[in-house]
């Protein structure tokens, strides 16, 4: 085999951060999300205006005659906001399409609760508790699987664990970047997945439900829309990612030279293991869990007590005993059902809220780090104040938002694709590869997912209805997309703290040299996850969710 010379390999290397350089510079000619959005409004009026008012654009209503929201003549025209009519809707409504934006409201209230168990210390202790039990055979499959789970709790991931497994690596005598990385690609390439319903779900399934209402007005996508598929992309995560760190990034990485390091973190015990106040704050979380549980199941619980999921079937089923008198106030109150349409479900951020509030109190409290309801309600308000800028985001967001939809070019923008769609041929779920490397694409350049989902859902998301899909798949698609590209753009948020975690331990790490770690991951998730899609939905015919179908069928009236 010939060996490379240092000065070839030097050029190859100096030629990919060129190249990664110059993917940072195309990524820095975006504005800032909350100045797109603006930009967007603004450009949204301008085009209601020549579409609606100059050009007349109009396009025949694929809905049924007499469905919610046709017009009598069956035509879907655009509708110009450059006049006095739209001046004054606009002026009119600028706080309403704010206050009434749906993913604001399900992230403040679960914000809330995620804020009680930060601040109690749960989160961090139940992270360590994962990562720092486990062997150094399983360590790397322990911190990939982590990174997945710290979803839940939103920055935990990027904050506590990743600079927690470099530590950990470093102690076990393996390179810490290759543990960083694995933790980083749990977090953030698995962004998407997990076991839990987390804050980023009900964030989604409101802007996936403004999307679909531009074509049914009645359609509602809950919070575990996806949770099925969910679970099962969090195994896939955890086994292509730890094996992606021990037979790719680890060895390309060699042996680890300690010289480039801060002697700070090398000198610094990182490792903190579980105390003994925590690991009894723990077990009275657990045992608050258990009552959460059983209260979500009591809420569920009709004459008998039984759960059956479409993918397995039933897996028990047995009367209730009189003492345990059944409830089911959460079921639908029209069909029964638990799934379809079941306010369990369709309320489901209020139980993030409960679960969160109360496992977080209860481990506060044997933990000895909140004794009152003062310290819960500064968890709280520290949750809320870091979402400033969220917030301000929202707010042009859903302007944007409101005037798309307003102006009608989402519908007719859908309408059109579809019938394009159609005469091709192009509408069998091979139409999905183009999709979630479109998403992939975009990602790249606007890393936030409420931000690049926003933009993207109201034109796709009825688009894709119009071919029958249904918008519970198309979001889970969206997922795949958005998450698998986000551990290779600095445009994601977190990026460049992750950048200042790993120069502790390498300060002459650059930003290409991070992505050209992280592109393994990247290509192994993609590749496997939309194999894992089209097995899982149209392989299968298994659902991406409870009550979730993968096809869509316009309303007969």
């Amino acid at each position: 085999m010939t060996e490379t010379s240092p000065a070839t390999r030097a050029e190859k290397r100096g030629a990919m951060t060129r190249f990664l350089d110059g993917v940072e510079w195309l990524g820095n000619l975006l504005p800032h999300p909350v100045t797109l959005f603006a930009i967007l409004a603004g450009l949204m009026i301008l085009a209601s205006g020549l579409f609606g008012g100059v050009m007349e654009v109009a396009v025949e209503d694929p809905r049924p005659e007499g469905a919610s929201g046709r017009a009598a003549d069956g035509m879907i025209r655009a509708v110009s906001l450059m006049n006095e009519d739209g001046f004054r809707r606009i002026f009119t409504s600028l706080t309403t399409n704010f206050t009434s934006f749906a993913p604001l409201g399900v992230v403040l209230v679960a914000m809330l609760g995620v804020g009680v168990a930060e601040k109690s210390g749960l989160l961090s202790a139940a992270v360590r508790s994962i990562v720092l039990g486990a062997n150094r055979h399983t360590v790397t499959v322990a911190v990939v699987f982590a990174g997945v789970l710290s979803n839940t709790a939103s920055e935990m991931g990027y904050v506590v664990l990743v600079p927690l497994a470099g530590a950990v690596f470093y102690a076990l005598g393996r390179h810490p970047l290759a543990g960083m990385a694995a933790a980083f690609a749990g977090t953030s390439g698995g962004y998407s997945a997990n076991l839990l319903i987390g804050t980023i779900d009900p964030l989604l399934a409101g802007i996936t439900t403004e999307a679909a209402q531009l074509i049914d007005p009645g359609y509602v996508v809950s919070a575990p829309a996806n949770w099925y598929f969910m679970v099962i992309s969090t195994f896939m995560i955890t086994v292509v990612g730890s094996l992606v760190t021990i037979f790719i990034v680890e060895p390309k990485l060699g042996k680890y030279d300690s010289s480039r390091a801060d002697p700070a973190v090398l000198d610094k015990n990182m490792m903190q293991p579980v105390s003994g106040a925590e690991k009894k704050g723990l077990v009275w979380a657990g045992i608050a869990t258990l009552a959460v549980f059983a209260a979500m199941a009591w809420t569920l619980m009709g004459d008998e007590l039984s759960l059956s999921l479409p993918f397995i079937g039933s897996l028990f089923s047995f009367g209730v005993p009189d003492w345990l008198p059944g409830w089911g106030a959460l079921r639908n109150p029209d069909t029964g059902s638990i799934f379809q349409q079941a306010p369990f479900f369709t309320g489901f951020v209020t139980w993030i809220f409960l679960f969160f509030l109360i496992v977080g109190f209860a481990y506060g409290r044997a933990a000895g780090t909140m004794k009152n309801d003062r310290d819960v309600i500064d968890g709280m308000a520290s949750a809320i104040s870091t979402l400033g800028l969220y917030i301000v985001l929202v707010f042009f967001a859903a302007q944007f938002v409101a005037f798309f939809g307003w102006s009608n070019l989402g519908a007719i923008t859908a309408v059109t694709g579809a019938q394009f769609l159609t005469d091709t041929g192009m509408t069998g779920p091979a139409i999905f590869i183009g999709f979630i490397l479109m998403c992939c694409f975009v990602n790249l350049m606007l890393g936030s997912a409420s931000a690049q989902w926003a933009v993207t859902a109201p034109i796709f998301v009825p688009m894709l209805m119009l071919v029958g899909y249904s918008p519970e798949v198309i979001q889970a698609a969206y997922r795949i997309g958005d998450s698998s590209t986000n551990i290779i753009t600095p445009m994601m948020s977190y990026f460049g703290l992750i950048l200042a975690w790993m120069t502790r331990y390498d300060k002459n790490l650059g930003i290409g040299t991070v992505i050209a770690m992280m592109l393994p991951y990247s290509v192994a998730f993609l590749v496997i996850w939309v194999a894992l899609f089209f097995l899982w939905t149209f392989g299968l015919g298994l659902p991406v969710g409870p009550g979730s179908p993968t096809f869509y069928e316009m309303p007969a009236g």
